[in-house]
């Protein structure tokens, strides 16, 4: 096998356990981590894919993702610690019965 299956190969494992860690966790933090895993899969596919055709439009897009997903992390903490100083919880369960 080449590099290029080994990424392959990371890519999918970064994007199942992010997808079952976003599936299975209560806690809002380890949800985000999920999606972070979920975006660093996706990215490392793109990376893999540009440097076996030899372009590097996987690469700026691969750039492009970190930044967004910085912005992401960025956003949703200070939405989490809003929440959490206002409810005094981080679980989706709560979460979910907030409005009541």
């Amino acid at each position: 096998m080449d590099i290029t299956t080994y990424g392959l190969y990371l890519a999918a494992i970064l994007f199942c356990i992010g997808l079952y860690v976003m599936i299975t966790k209560k806690n809002l933090i380890f949800v985000l981590i999920g999606v972070e895993l979920v975006l660093n899969g996706a990215m490392l596919n793109l990376i893999v894919f540009s440097s076996q055709h030899g372009s590097i439009q996987g690469q700026i897009a691969g750039v492009f993702i970190v930044v967004i997903a910085a912005c992401e992390a960025a956003v949703a903490l200070a939405i989490l610690l809003n929440i959490y100083k206002r409810y005094k919880s981080s679980d989706l369960p709560d979460l979910n019965r907030l409005g009541r």
